[in-house]
């Protein structure tokens, strides 16, 4: 494809993403090249890198063309993150040639408010904190409260593009051979400092081809999520529960520390997700795992009080902490959705925790950064919840600074991980 060719159909998805609001944004991409599969990968991944900037310069770009009359449009968007990142008005002319493929003449009211953008920088000092940090104005109180005097410092980390992290799976080998695997394929891994089993690649790189992956060597998963499942810290023989386990990344983690051995329920509200689970834990060698969907007045839960060794609620949030993979989700996210949450997180804890036998493990997480939906929620369960107390994490799954501790929030500032909470509790023996 020509350069003008790309910008076009980098527009063109931004048009579908808009017009899908609610919808996340890779969801829509990869809807848009499944239907266009004569567009090959290279391409693919220049119009992919067009449309994630403009996403993360979202607020921005929309105060630099505030006075454009109509708004921003994809155009116009597009347009300016191509001028805000240094280019030539001339240049951007030409690739709104109107030619096959290409799109259409800029308007004299585009190549106005373009042309007024030359030399100006991406950042604005006169630009308000929210918008030159990339959230709405209605978080700010809540990132107040997380964050305190590092809030600018914590936004700035969730700016940039997140590294590939993935997770040597044991069950098929030890993460050195993870790492020789994949070398032999022409991608470098290194070790990620936290996670025992992490491997970190920098930016996005074709893993999902590889022979690797296709043989369940490795996994996708970011490490701060490894670190969850260390401090579930699930051994070999117990009966765990994974409650909240969509498609299943965490579950796979949990097979895997546990050797195989002991029995999984992998639990989720939704069909789909679950059923996208089994091809995942077949490439794994995993199978101590089984599936239940969730349904309501399902009576499942209330007939198996008491008999788990170990509960995870990987609870829904609000994802503020996977905003540098998903910086969409800043925009779609409104205040109701987290009022909303907050509500739901409490109700699934309360019913996960009647899993937990006496003596058992309960770890709570989300990947939220709100003290809302982390601290708050588990001081609120505990304080209505008296057979239930907060514990050292221990074990060997977790780093030496986190074992002692009996949970963790964990920031891309930080830490280089997404933005991760997780709270170990532990039922009081009866």
């Amino acid at each position: 494809m020509t350069p003008a060719a790309r910008l076009s159909a980098a527009i063109d998805l931004l048009c579908a993403i808009e017009a899908a609001p609610r919808r996340p944004a890779d969801a829509t991409a990869n809807a848009y090249f499944r239907d266009r599969r004569y567009i090959g990968g290279g391409d693919r991944r220049v119009i992919s890198a067009r449309i994630w900037d403009v996403l993360r310069q979202w607020r921005r770009l929309h105060w630099h063309l505030r006075d454009i009359p109509g708004g921003a449009s994809p155009r116009t968007l597009c347009a300016a993150s191509l001028m805000l990142g240094g280019e030539e008005i001339g240049t951007v002319r030409n690739l709104f040639n109107g030619e096959r493929f290409a799109q259409s003449h800029l308007t004299s009211r585009e190549d106005a408010a373009l042309s007024a953008l030359g030399g100006k920088a991406l950042n604005d000092p006169d630009m308000p904190g929210p918008v030159r940090l990339e959230y709405p104005d209605w978080l700010h109180p809540y990132l107040e409260r997380a964050f305190g005097p590092e809030l600018e410092t914590e936004m700035a980390a969730l700016d940039g593009a997140a590294p590939l992290d993935l997770r040597a799976n044991l069950l098929k080998g030890h993460r050195d051979e993870a790492i020789r695997s994949l070398r032999n394929e022409q991608i470098t891994a290194t070790p990620t400092p936290l996670s025992p089993w992490g491997l970190r690649l920098p930016g996005r790189q074709p893993v999902t081809a590889t022979q690797s992956f296709r043989e369940g060597i490795i996994e996708i998963q970011d490490e701060g999520s490894q670190l969850i499942v260390g401090a579930l810290d699930a051994k070999p023989g117990e009966r765990v529960v994974d409650f909240c386990a969509g498609a299943g990344g965490k579950t796979l983690a949990i097979a895997m520390g546990m050797e195989n051995k002991g029995q999984i329920v992998a639990c989720d509200v939704s069909s789909p997700r679950l059923e996208g689970a089994v091809k995942r834990l077949r490439r794994a060698g995993v199978h101590n795992v089984e599936r239940h969907l969730l349904v309501s007045g399902d009576k499942w839960v209330k007939r198996r009080a008491g008999a788990f060794d170990r509960v995870l609620v990987d609870a829904p949030c609000s994802g503020t902490g996977t905003w540098r993979r998903n910086p969409d989700a800043r925009i779609r996210l409104v205040e109701q959705d987290v009022i909303e949450l907050q509500t739901k997180q409490a109700d699934i804890l309360d019913r996960a925790s009647t899993l937990v036998k006496p003596g058992g493990r309960l770890v709570y997480a989300t990947c939220s950064l709100l003290n809302e939906e982390n601290e708050a929620q588990v001081s609120a369960f505990l304080a209505r919840n008296d057979r239930f107390e907060r514990v050292a994490a221990g074990g060997d799954m977790l780093p030496e600074p986190l074992r002692s501790q009996s949970g963790f929030a964990l920031t891309p500032h930080r830490n280089e991980t997404d933005g991760f909470f997780a709270a170990v509790l532990q039922r009081k023996a009866q």
